[in-house]
């Protein structure tokens, strides 16, 4: 497999391809994933002044009046706001407008969508640990790991991606510390969550509202039957659905 990475969005995105592939096509198929990540960081980064979701924050900008684009991502993480009780919010504590918990995994689910129409059926495409997976390559699988939160270096877990759990996401406090906005009755001693998914979006959102929600939310998620979890408690111990520990691959 070739691998190609590229940095975006705070955190590093590579993408593995088939040697098989023409140069040409293989090329032109990165540059496509490259521009879905750069479009995304350009309109809602508020790291970035000049991007929308700047400006909206600024109130220079009403929501009402802001992109066709900006709306629909809106109006999707108030869905899953719904969905989830509250858990997942794209709102600060502040009342900022904060769509950072769906953006990366729009440009994932963007990067699946465009590979798969320049013809691509086989490949990987992982940005800071959250990927999405196609196809069977070379090895036989696509075998990904999950860092132990609570020791620097360590792998908790292998796992092998399958054609019904093809996308996977984590959500933590480990590394980033406590970025994402509990509720103030949640019990923090979750510390990481990881869910697989058929799709990005479902696994990034419900990894994270697990973190928010705390174990009220896992019970809602792991109750779905649809997704593979691991969480991981403060003190280490381990919580896993039978979906998950059916693709843990041996050491």
């Amino acid at each position: 497999m070739s691998v190609h990475t590229f940095d975006t969005m705070g955190t590093v995105v590579s993408i593995r391809l088939p040697d098989s592939l023409a140069s040409d096509d293989a090329q032109m198929a990165l540059s496509m994933v490259e521009r879905e990540f750069t479009l995304r960081d350009e309109r809602f980064s508020l790291y970035k002044q000049d991007s929308e979701a700047s400006r909206i924050a600024r109130g220079e900008l009403l929501l009402t009046d802001s992109s066709d684009t900006m709306r629909d991502a809106y109006a999707e993480s108030l869905a899953w706001r719904d969905a989830t009780g509250g858990a997942f919010t794209p709102h600060r504590p502040d009342g900022v407008l904060d769509l950072s918990g769906t953006v990366k995994a729009d440009a994932l689910r963007a990067s699946d969508v465009v590979l798969r129409e320049a013809g691509v059926d086989v490949f990987s495409v992982n940005a800071g640990g959250d990927l999405v997976t196609a196809g069977v390559p070379e090895v036989g699988a696509w075998i990904t790991g999950i860092a132990n939160p609570l020791e620097a270096g360590d792998v908790l877990s292998v796992v092998s991606m399958t054609s019904t759990f093809s996308c996977m996401a984590t959500s933590g406090t480990a590394e980033r510390g406590e970025h994402i906005w509990r509720r103030p009755e949640t019990d923090a001693s979750f510390v990481q969550a990881t869910v697989c998914a058929g799709d990005i979006m479902t696994a990034d959102v419900l990894a994270t509202a697990i973190i928010a929600g705390g174990a009220e939310t896992l019970d809602y998620v792991t109750s779905r039957g649809d997704v593979a979890v691991l969480v991981v408690r403060a003190d280490g111990s381990l919580l896993g659905n039978d979906a998950f520990r059916n693709l843990v691959t041996p050491a």
